[in-house]
């Protein structure tokens, strides 16, 4: 199925699959990252997901206790979704131009470029996203474009690399001969 998937070769669909993956890692790293910090994960990531939604849904979102709302997660999915995707749109011929150590730099500055846009340039129109500055959501940044870039590099891998991935006769575990 991987090998499958790799095959696609329309850029819609492979920007769509690494902004998924990259978000994944992110908010895999971001809620670590809260854990780790005792911040309040829940509470942060409705708030977060308040912030986001605001953009569409107004600022009377912003308003009241973080409390679970369908609407406001799905919006605020939907317009992380989109800007994941309009970003990677943007990424994935530049990362299968570059040789992977240089990816992976510049994966890692498109993250800080993608922190410093949201949370320093949108607040100039959206001035609630500066509670969701700090170490946290730069890591969660940096994660996002080094994982972005690794994705978008992975359709561009030769197919010699991928054919034990599609043939499960090729994978061994401990123990057994093959």
């Amino acid at each position: 199925m991987l090998a499958k998937l790799r095959q696609v070769q329309c850029l819609p669909v492979q920007a769509a699959v690494a902004a998924i993956f990259a978000g994944t890692v992110a908010t895999g790293v971001q809620v670590l990252l809260w854990l780790l910090s005792a911040t309040p994960v829940f509470e942060t990531l409705l708030r977060d997901a308040r912030l986001t939604a605001a953009i569409i849904m107004g600022q009377g979102v912003l308003a009241g206790e973080p409390v679970w709302r369908g609407d406001v997660l799905l919006i605020a999915t939907l317009i992380h979704f989109g800007i994941s995707f309009i970003c990677a749109a943007i990424a994935l011929p530049v990362a299968k131009e570059l040789g992977r150590v240089p990816a992976m730099l510049a994966g890692a500055g498109y993250g800080l470029a993608i922190y410093a846009v949201n949370l320093y340039g949108f607040t100039e129109v959206f001035p609630w996203f500066a509670v969701a500055r700090g170490w946290v959501t730069i890591a969660a940044h940096l994660a996002f474009g080094v994982s972005l870039v690794a994705a978008c590099r992975w359709f561009d891998l030769p197919q010699e690399a991928l054919k034990g991935l599609s043939d499960p006769r090729t994978h061994r575990g401990p123990g057994i001969a093959g």
